[in-house]
C-alpha cells in the first residue's frame, strides 16, 4: 500500500517529463523553421477542427490546418498544424518557413520570438512546479510515515509520538 503513495507521484512525473520534453522539441522545431531563412508559399488543402472535453468539464476546440508545399529542391511536402490564424481557410496561400534538412517541420505561424519565449517560459514554469510538488508529497509522505510509524514493517503498538503535548499511539 505504501508504494502506491510513490508510484502514483512517480507516473505523474513521467507524464509532465514527456509533455515538458515535447513542448521543448517543438519550440526548437519552430525555432529553427524560423532562423532558417527558407521561405515557400504553401496553400491551405484543409482545415478541420477537433474538441475534447464534455459532459462536466470544459470543451476546447482545437483548429488544424493541412498546408502543401514545394521545397527549393522541387521536393513537394504535406504538414499539419494546430492553432494557426483562424482566418486561413481552404485553398489560401500563406508563407510557410522550414528549416532545410526537416521541411515537414515547416510552420505557417510568423516568427514571434518574444512570443514563443513567453509561452514557452509559463509552461516551464508550471511543469517544474507541478514537478516540484509530486517530489514534496512524497517526500511528505517519506517523512510522515517514518515519524508517524505507518508503512510496512512497522509494529503499531510499540510507536508513540508525542506533538505538541499530545501523546499519540497508532
Amino acid at each position: 500500500m505504501e508504494a502506491f503513495f510513490y508510484l502514483v507521484p512517480g507516473l505523474m512525473i513521467a507524464l509532465a517529463l514527456s509533455g515538458l520534453i515535447g513542448l521543448l522539441l517543438r519550440a526548437r522545431n519552430i525555432t529553427r523553421a524560423w532562423n532558417s531563412g527558407l521561405t515557400a508559399e504553401a496553400r491551405c488543402l484543409n482545415t478541420y477542427t477537433t474538441t475534447s472535453g464534455g459532459g462536466e468539464t470544459s470543451v476546447s476546440t482545437t483548429l488544424h490546418h493541412v498546408y502543401e508545399f514545394t521545397t527549393r529542391e522541387g521536393r513537394p511536402v504535406r504538414f499539419e498544424e494546430s492553432n494557426g490564424p483562424r482566418t486561413i481557410v481552404t485553398g489560401d496561400i500563406v508563407t510557410v518557413r522550414y528549416a532545410a534538412e526537416h521541411p515537414e517541420r515547416a510552420t505557417a505561424k510568423p516568427p514571434q520570438p518574444g512570443r514563443l519565449l513567453a509561452e514557452q517560459g509559463c509552461l516551464l514554469a508550471f511543469f517544474g512546479v507541478f514537478i516540484a510538488g509530486c517530489i514534496a508529497f512524497m517526500v511528505g509522505f517519506s517523512l510522515m510515515s517514518d515519524a508517524f510509524g505507518f508503512g510496512e514493517g512497522v509494529d503499531d503498538t510499540t510507536n508513540t509520538v508525542v506533538v505538541d503535548g499530545v501523546t499519540m499511539t497508532p
